[in-house]
């Protein structure tokens, strides 16, 4: 791999004077034209699973087409993110393991890129809304504060990086019991947390994109136990577990560029959180979790009594009563 020059090493801020709209490329920087854009969901997710013309409902309840999502991009950056979806094409069509297999890093850049794309599509269209949405994200500074980490970490789409001694995001990748899968593709996000989760035929991506591995590190039973196939209402609740993660997660990593060298092929990032100890969680609460979990488990119809029937253990259909990781042929049992 040849040198690069320290300028295409050095990371890219459009936060200085919020430099964010369709003239300018949103990884580089450099100047681009109307037809430098690529598709926010690759052509081949649009073309998989027909979602071209789906809609996808913003914040203030306009909608807008997939196939509309388009991001600007220079030539350099189109180049690496083309041969990105094509690793990931080739991945997800052989299935769960081949996708855990091109490594978190990969996927936190793919998945970044969806979320960095849904975004910044929310954050513009705050300036001209239908409906003032009721908590603006334009508005949230401890949110604009993971963003800006989140985008650091995000470099790596338009130079080699390497995350020193880190893992950007928690990464996983589960597989879902085609018995009584009915849903081919599907995609939501928690754009407060920086979660993501993605759907393509039997595998499930969920990612945090800017904890640094924290989440991944309190759920690695529960995933090392997940390594099986689940029964789509038990996908829903390891999301779950996931989405709520992320709520009572709090500290957000400040990431730093190492000063590039004549001679580095990479871009060198290191994280650090103050004060790293046991309030990097908030406390956990049931109640709240409860919540999550009904939400997930709405497509089931079950109700959120049923969930809290011992409120100090909320149900679980990952795990049976004595802590074991249950085999669930189907739901509702007969």
């Amino acid at each position: 791999m040849s040198a690069l020059t320290p300028a295409a090493l050095t990371p890219y801020d459009p936060f200085e004077g919020m430099r964010f709209g369709p003239a300018t490329c949103f990884l580089s920087g450099q100047p681009v034209g109307p037809a430098d854009t690529v598709p926010v969901f690759a052509h081949w997710l649009q073309a998989r699973y027909g979602l071209a013309d789906r809609p996808i409902q913003l914040l203030d309840h306009s909608t807008v087409r997939f196939c509309d999502l388009r991001l600007p991009a220079s030539p350099a950056v189109r180049q690496r993110l083309d041969e990105l979806e094509a690793a990931v094409e080739a991945a997800a069509a052989g299935g769960p393991a081949a996708l855990r297999a091109l490594g978190d890093d990969t996927l936190f850049l793919w998945m970044g890129k969806m979320f960095y794309g849904i975004f910044i599509t929310e954050l513009l269209n705050e300036f001209e809304p239908l409906i003032k949405p009721r908590y603006p994200l334009a508005e949230n500074a401890a949110l604009l504060r993971k963003f800006q980490a989140f985008f650091q970490l995000l470099q790596g789409l338009r130079v080699p990086t390497e995350y020193a001694d880190f893992v950007p995001a928690s990464v996983f990748v589960l597989e879902v019991d085609p018995a009584d899968d009915v849903v081919p593709f599907e995609y939501d996000d928690d754009l407060n947390t920086l979660v993501f989760s993605i759907k393509l035929d039997g595998a499930v991506l969920v990612a945090c994109l800017v904890d640094v591995g924290l989440i991944g590190q309190a759920m690695r039973q529960v995933y090392a136990d997940a390594q099986r196939p689940l029964h789509p209402v038990q996908v829903a609740e390891f999301k779950a577990r996931v989405y709520y993660a992320a709520h009572l997660l709090h500290a957000v990593p400040d990431i730093y560029p190492r000063h590039p060298r004549p001679g580095d092929t990479r871009l060198v990032l290191d994280a650090l959180i103050d004060d790293v100890d046991a309030t990097v969680f908030n406390p956990w609460e049931n109640s709240a979790y409860a919540q999550a979990l009904a939400e997930m488990w709405h497509r089931w119809g079950i109700a959120p009594a049923e969930i809290s029937r011992d409120p100090a253990h909320p149900l679980s259909l990952l795990y049976t009563a004595e802590g074991r990781p249950r085999a669930l042929s189907r739901w509702p049992p007969v």
